[in-house]
């Protein structure tokens, strides 16, 4: 057995040991920025079949040399306006959408029937180095994506704080929660609440994350 494909199936037990009796169904995205085309194809032949990409250029490049395989391939980096047609055309998901300018500019490119799944990314924590919009501005800002034809609100993704202090994350966990909860309540298409990485999926999962973005503990360290 290949060592990413021990890893992913280590994931996989450690979320179904953290699900609730009546939990929902935990996507996992692995996060292969940095890594190279056979650790992903190892990846995919172990079952994973989404994988979340930061750099528009490398992503293509992947996709270029996977062509032959049926990958879900998520964007979940910072967006620049002129990378938004290439992004549109290329993947499937964008998670970290937080702007109106570059959800206009994705919808207008987006030519394909089947619309863009739309996460919006959320300043969680107030930080000024993250992007992602005041939790505050959640409410008006999925109601400008909704009316956008291409595009289709799946959500909310968020990078919590880098501390260790597990209340602290909790609370922002559960804030997240609320507001997710509230879009849920308003859009039929709202199902996804994207937080929780390699250091902290399986607190994010106990506290209402469904869709988790996991990189090194399936990969180990970046290449590059």
């Amino acid at each position: 057995m290949s060592k990413i494909k021990e890893n992913i199936q280590i994931v996989q037990e450690e979320i179904e040991q953290n699900l609730h009796e009546n939990e929902r169904n935990i996507r996992l995205v692995a996060v292969s920025k940095g890594q190279n085309y056979s650790a992903i194809r190892s990846a995919y032949e172990a079952g994973q079949k989404i994988f979340g990409e930061s750099y528009l250029q490398e992503a293509l490049d992947k996709k270029k040399f996977l062509d032959d395989l049926k990958i879900e391939w998520h964007f979940i980096g910072p967006i620049q306006s002129n990378k938004c047609k290439l992004i549109s055309e290329n993947f499937s998901w964008v998670q970290t959408v937080d702007r109106i300018k570059i959800a206009n500019k994705l919808n207008q490119y987006k030519k394909s029937e089947r619309p863009l799944n739309i996460c919006i990314q959320v300043n969680i924590s107030n930080e000024d180095t993250k992007s992602g919009i005041n939790v505050n501005e959640v409410s008006q800002f999925a109601g400008l994506i909704n009316n956008l034809k291409h595009l289709n609100l799946r959500g909310i993704m968020a990078i919590p704080s880098k501390t260790n202090e597990k209340q602290a994350l909790i609370s922002q966990y559960q804030a997240l929660k609320d507001v997710y909860e509230e879009l849920k309540n308003s859009y039929g298409s709202v199902d996804t609440l994207s937080v929780g990485m390699s250091n902290d999926y399986l607190l994010a999962i106990q506290n209402g994350a469904n869709l988790v973005r996991v990189g090194t503990k399936i990969f180990g360290k970046r290449l590059k």
